[in-house]
């Protein structure tokens, strides 16, 4: 067997790089950038009203003017307008560009409008400069803002936006197939009989999927049977890029995945990773290129090798930057018993210093996938016989 960290390296290694396609802003949220983006324009563009009021040349507050006569008003979007007095002021909106003459903003609220005059109230104080966001204060034309392998959300697309972009380069959606396996399976909705279980993998697997952006998603429950399975594989593996199965990757005699994915020509890279749940966990490579993940049946076991493995190699397929590893204390001590790498279920909680701790939720075995529900994620933990006492700094992955 080898160890986690070594099937992230062979992962790594044999995953290829998706293709890079050209979309619509709108359509680019969750993707992976492929392109250095830089600034179109100095930003703010223009010295910036930073607030609602007038705008005024701050010299004659200086020489003791209280009083000034309100010009003009001035919107944002219109042209900048030109101070026609000293004693004059314009009316200004937040995100309008400073009226040429003027070099400061007295909020609405430090003034009395009246008869067409604005009066500074009592103590009101001007300086040059105040409520106006300078033009290049943020970055300056050509700047670079966001670089190659960014995931884009919400601050992304508005600076890709503000950069002019209507259209990003960015990694491709792969084509995803998400197959169960196994006669005992029934779907949601259909009669069931006592000796039958839901097929609820595929669910977990597809919703942790798309959580993370993955919208190409196909899903399948084959049975256990080897010609039906040879057939239906083989078909997904010529038109989807990653294959995540679900069952049939143990040592029982219906265990039919590695043996007809070989027969497919399907390489094994990896069987086995010393780690519970999920010790027989396969991966391999097909002659098209498609990626195989197959994971055990058990839906702790599936639902943690998809976070701790499947989605950090779409993300490196994707070109994504890497992503800051999570790091956090265990709230109590935790006993880990055999010589493997444990995941163990947790529950994040924030006392009232603002301290989070994962507090550990050991299910009743890797079947026991109720019990995930009231877990935000897993640590990973290192090989017994030890005790980690609370305190302890341990890896966290999130569902």
């Amino acid at each position: 067997m080898i160890s986690p960290a070594e099937a992230d390296a062979l992962i790594g290694q044999h995953l290829t790089c998706l293709p890079t396609v050209s979309l619509p802003l709108l359509q680019c949220a969750g993707a992976v950038l492929r392109e250095d983006i830089h600034a179109e324009r100095d930003q703010p563009p223009f010295d910036r009203v930073a607030m609602d009021g007038i705008a005024l040349a701050s010299a004659a507050a200086d020489r003791g003017e209280r009083c000034f006569t309100i010009e003009a008003t001035q919107a944002a979007g219109d042209a900048p307008l030109a101070l026609a007095s000293a004693q004059g002021c314009i009316e200004v909106m937040t995100g309008t560009a400073l009226p040429e003459g003027c070099d400061s903003v007295v909020p609405i609220e430090q003034i009395v409008v009246e008869n067409g005059l604005a009066t500074l109230r009592a103590g009101v104080d001007v300086q040059p400069g105040q409520n106006v966001h300078r033009r290049g204060a943020d970055t300056h034309q050509g700047t670079r803002l966001l670089t190659v392998g960014m995931r884009l959300g919400p601050p992304q697309i508005a600076v890709a936006a503000a950069a002019g972009k209507a259209r990003v380069q960015v990694a491709s959606q792969p084509m995803l197939a998400v197959i169960s396996t196994g006669n005992e399976l029934i779907e949601p909705g259909e009669p069931i009989l006592a000796h039958q279980v839901r097929r609820s993998n595929a669910y977990s697997i597809a919703a942790a999927l798309q959580l993370h952006g993955y919208q190409r998603i196909a899903t399948e429950h084959i049975r256990d049977d080897a010609s039906q399975l040879q057939a239906r594989l083989k078909f997904h593996l010529e038109t989807h890029d990653v294959l995540v199965l679900s069952g049939g990757v143990s040592m029982g005699r219906l265990d039919l995945v590695p043996e007809v994915l070989a027969a497919l020509g399907v390489r094994r890279v990896f069987h086995k990773v010393a780690q519970r749940p999920g010790k027989p966990l396969w991966f391999g490579m097909a002659p098209s290129g498609a990626a195989v993940f197959a994971l055990p049946g058990n839906p702790v076991s599936t639902a943690v090798c998809v976070s701790r493995y499947v989605l950090p190699a779409l993300a490196a397929a994707q070109g994504q930057n890497g992503a800051p590893q999570e790091w956090i204390t265990l709230g109590e001590s935790y006993t880990v018993t055999p010589a493997l790498t444990h995941f163990l279920p947790v529950r994040l909680v924030t006392d009232q210093r603002g301290w989070c701790q994962a507090m550990p939720r050991p299910t009743h075995g890797s079947g026991d996938f109720t019990s995930l529900a009231t877990t935000d994620g897993f640590v990973e933990l290192p090989p017994g016989p030890q005790t980690l006492p609370a305190g302890a700094v341990v890896r966290l992955y999130r569902w």
